[in-house]
């Protein structure tokens, strides 16, 4: 093997004037919203243990460096190709172009990070990371040009497009004020990656083949287990808690590969974890942080706190107490994918991104529950999320991580082994400053799009079932439809057809975006009557989702199971021939009133006894 060079390099160092090539065999970006999700809370959790308001620029160079894992390149005759590592030079890149564009409009300090994007010579710009066929998709990035990349032939273009709409929905609001160019210097100068360069394709895919052999490194999971099992010293419990412990870890990898690390982490979290670090610089990591990296060594050190004592106590450990909390985890990854009646709420959590949900749930659950018990616990826990994150939402309240991380650790443990009486008074005390009523005021500006959307489709969903039509919501939330849901302006973007109304076309387009002159239509039907006048737009409704089908008068002629329903809760449905300020006025309280049915605190009360 040829000379082999490994040194660390800063973002700056690695994409500034550079030019990398991908092999063909790993072209596919590949990269899901919790993966960008993680990135961003790693990035924004290091860099606000460093950060003071009262900082000077000069100041970041003494912040703490953040080590974001190896590439490995090939390099022959001047042309460098990644071997292994473009998944995360490809959502870096993205993070770069978004940093980039909000950038544009900025009064203050900007700091220019195009040139670790692209590259110019001779007149012609490339990117940094070229693959002919994300070309297109980077530079309508780039330029902020309208683009369809949900149906795009090409998967990576298609996971491109989605995965920058995840950075522009998670990015956190904490970094773009005073702190952004501060995040950028860091991020530039202070973020590292190892790179592990060899002079010739061979020998870069054979480091990379090294590096990527389970048989010759260990993980975390390996570790934890070894440990374990050293620790029983009668011959057939270790066989019988061996066996049992590779049946649940191999349901759980049946998920996905990151699931068997996930558990452990979630698990520690829900039932043992005690401490948690403070958000100030130079403290340590304690009890919740320590088992999201290590949870291998934290065992060991914390053996007592966690009542291993004696071989038969390592037993257990894994004979009852992993068995049942891997069987529950699994249960729960079940609900997660694959909507399921009686646990839809983890669903709609999960489809929120709410990474918290996992050790939420688990911890009141004790061993000694009966399935039933323990579905009442998690569906009363999970109820309970979904209702934090709608009044989170509806209040314009920030829900990025390192702003609730705190919260949810310390509920954690407040719920942790409770019986559902204790459980349901405190998840009631958590929820008693909840204000559903605040959607008569909701609109939807840049940054709340998903969360609007989320909304329309429970309202959608909801007022279907309760009229007996068979609806289901993931029909209005996927993205993988070839004709997806898109959220639909009643009013359509012409001032002049409402100045009337309004002295300004600021408070037209203010108004215009409140919630209760929004739908979900079908994208066709959307981009095809987008412009049109009421009227028109009126006869294609009737076609569409209950929500919409009830602006029109047709949708209350015989249609007794959706008159029962609204007579019964007392629902101000109407038809409206026309569409004012008044007519936008009464949808908004009718959606309010809606979604006082679907979130009220009496439901805790169903599903602890349901």
């Amino acid at each position: 093997m040829s000379k082999i060079d490994a040194r660390a390099k800063s973002i700056q160092e690695t994409l500034h004037n550079a030019k990398y090539g991908i092999d063909y065999y790993q072209r596919e970006y590949k990269w899901e919203t919790k993966n960008i999700k993680e990135l961003l809370e790693d990035l924004e959790t290091k860099f606000s243990d460093n950060y003071d308001v009262g900082h000077e620029p000069r100041e970041v160079e003494n912040y703490d460096n953040y080590f974001l894992g190896s590439v490995v390149i090939s390099n022959k005759e001047g042309k460098k190709s990644i071997i292994d590592g473009q998944q995360r030079l490809t959502s870096l890149t993205l993070l770069l172009i978004y940093l980039h564009n909000i950038q544009k409009d900025r009064m203050g300090r900007t700091v220019n990070v195009s040139e670790l994007i692209f590259s110019e010579k001779y007149g012609n710009k490339d990117f940094n990371l070229f693959v002919e066929e994300r070309m297109e998709g980077m530079e309508v990035l780039f330029n902020e040009i309208p683009f369809e990349f949900e149906n795009h032939e090409v998967e990576s273009v298609r996971n491109i497009g989605a995965r920058f709409e995840d950075i522009k929905a998670y990015f956190p609001e904490e970094l773009k004020g005073d702190a952004l160019p501060y995040f950028i210097d860091w991020l530039l100068h202070k973020v590292t990656l190892v790179h592990i360069e060899a002079n010739n394709q061979d020998d870069a895919y054979t480091i990379f083949e090294t590096m990527n052999d389970r048989g010759l490194s260990l993980s975390p999971t390996d570790m934890l287990k070894g440990y374990l099992l050293a620790n029983i010293k009668n011959d057939d419990q270790k066989l019988k808690a061996n066996d049992l412990w590779k049946k649940r870890i191999l349901e759980l990898v049946e998920f996905d590969k990151a699931e068997e690390i996930d558990f452990f982490k979630h698990w520690f979290r829900a039932k043992y974890a005690e401490t948690l670090r403070e958000r100030s610089k130079g403290k340590e990591n304690k009890d919740f942080e320590k088992v999201a990296t290590s949870f291998h060594k934290w065992v060991r050190d914390n053996k007592k706190n966690l009542q291993l004592n004696t071989s038969n106590d390592y037993y257990e450990f894994v004979a009852k107490h992993f068995d049942f909390y891997a069987k529950q985890y699994g249960r729960i990854l079940d609900a997660t994918w694959d909507y399921t009646e009686g646990l839809e709420h983890i669903y709609y959590n999960a489809h929120n991104n709410f990474t918290h949900q996992y050790h939420l749930l688990l911890s009141p659950l004790k061993v000694t529950d009966s399935e039933e018990i323990v579905d009442r616990k998690m569906n009363m826990v999970a109820y309970f999320i979904d209702m934090w994150i709608v009044n989170r939402f509806i209040s314009y309240s920030t829900l990025n991580y390192s702003a609730i991380s705190y919260t949810m650790y310390n509920l954690t443990k407040e719920i942790r082994n409770k019986d559902l009486d204790e459980l349901i008074d405190i998840l009631k005390k958590h929820l008693k400053s909840s204000n559903i009523d605040a959607i008569k005021d909701f609109k939807m500006h840049q940054q709340n799009k998903k969360y609007v959307h989320y909304l329309l489709a429970r309202l959608t969903h909801h007022i279907e079932v309760e009229s007996g039509i068979d609806s289901k919501f993931e029909t209005y939330v996927t993205k993988e439809s070839k004709n997806p849901f898109q959220i639909e302006h009643i009013w359509a973007n012409k001032y002049e057809r409402y100045s009337e109304l309004f002295d300004h076309e600021s408070e037209f387009t203010e108004y215009r975006n409140r919630v209760g002159g929004l739908l979900l239509l079908p994208k066709r039907i959307n981009q095809s009557y987008g412009d049109a006048e009421y009227q028109v737009k009126l006869k294609q409704y009737f076609g569409q989702n209950l929500l919409a089908k009830s602006l029109h008068k047709d949708c209350y002629e015989s249609n007794p199971s959706f008159n029962r329903y609204r007579r019964e809760k007392n629902l101000s449905f109407k038809p409206h021939s026309e569409f004012g300020k008044e007519d936008l006025d009464e949808r908004q309280k009718l959606y309010a009133d809606i979604a006082k049915d679907i979130w009220n605190l009496d439901k805790l009360d169903v599903l602890k006894t349901n």
